[in-house]
């Protein structure tokens, strides 16, 4: 079994570089998400631990303990990029061999995610970076795309892009590491980012517990856990809890509803929260 570590760079307190209406934190987690749902559904011999599933904050050092805890075979840390320029690009730490096996890894997810995520390509490159040298296993970090570049961050916006992203990495994890495919494996589905109809397809509800007394929502488009959320808040406990249909999930964890009062809201509801997804 390969035990693969997936980083979703900063989270919680640390958004990350910001831009064009994104924050990192959610591109990077929506991306690590796909890579572990694509590992865990496809393949056959591949063990994944996230260094988070939400929006925790973790610091870097809990991160590399908990890959080194672990025996993790790879670590892998998502992240994007800015600073005005576009493309993609990863690292090793800058110590490592070219000859050595974690600059052969690299090379190969290098490749393969450039044959999908559609960016340039701005190199193979080494730095300093405490992920990528404070893990006892190879290691690399990946730069996909500069929020604060409009065409670069108009690709962060489309699910098929972050699938893609995704599957790049996979490809090359799956190369590097000789992954087997799942006897009668089907491809792990993507979550869609718009509001879905439901014709045809299952429902989803969310529930909101009757215990909580109250339950911020935002507007849509609006970066779900600032403090500018709507005025008023939904109120569960007054209604012995809320039944909501899920319209649409544009991040891991994060659901479009039809309210009442408010219209359609977005809603923060992550398994620490209590809320119930059926």
């Amino acid at each position: 079994m390969v035990k693969i570590f997936i980083d979703p760079g900063h989270g919680g307190a640390d958004p990350g570089a910001g831009g064009n209406g994104l924050f990192e934190k959610n591109v990077t987690l929506s991306i690590a998400t796909r890579i572990r749902d694509i590992l865990q559904n496809e393949y056959q011999n591949a063990s994944v631990k996230m260094s988070r599933t939400g929006d925790q904050t973790v610091s870097l050092k809990e991160r590399t303990d908990m890959a080194n805890t672990w025996g993790a075979d790879f670590y892998l840390s998502v992240h994007i990029n800015s600073g005005g320029g576009t493309g993609y690009e990863d690292y090793i730490y800058i110590k490592i061999s070219d000859n050595s096996r974690t600059a052969e890894i690299q090379r190969i997810v290098h490749s393969e995610v450039l044959k999908l995520n559609g960016l340039s390509d701005r190199g193979i490159k080494k730095a300093d970076f405490h992920v990528v040298r404070e893990s006892s296993m190879p290691a690399m970090l990946s730069e996909n795309g500069f929020i604060d570049t409009a065409s670069d961050a108009a690709k962060m916006k489309d699910t098929n892009w972050i699938e893609n992203v995704a599957r790049g990495h996979v490809n090359g994890l799956a190369r590097a590491f000789s992954l087997q495919k799942s006897n009668n494996s089907t491809p792990a589905q993507a979550p869609s980012s718009t509001t879905a109809s439901t014709t045809g397809r299952q429902k989803r509800t969310l529930y909101l517990p009757a215990n909580a007394d109250t339950w911020r929502i935002y507007p849509l488009n609006v970066e779900p856990v600032k403090v500018n959320a709507l005025a008023d808040r939904l109120h569960p406990s007054k209604f012995g809890g809320l039944h909501y249909e899920i319209l649409g999930e544009p991040q891991p964890n994060v659901y479009i509803i039809q309210t009442d009062q408010f219209g359609k809201v977005q809603i923060y509801g992550g398994p620490e929260t209590g809320a119930v997804v059926k």
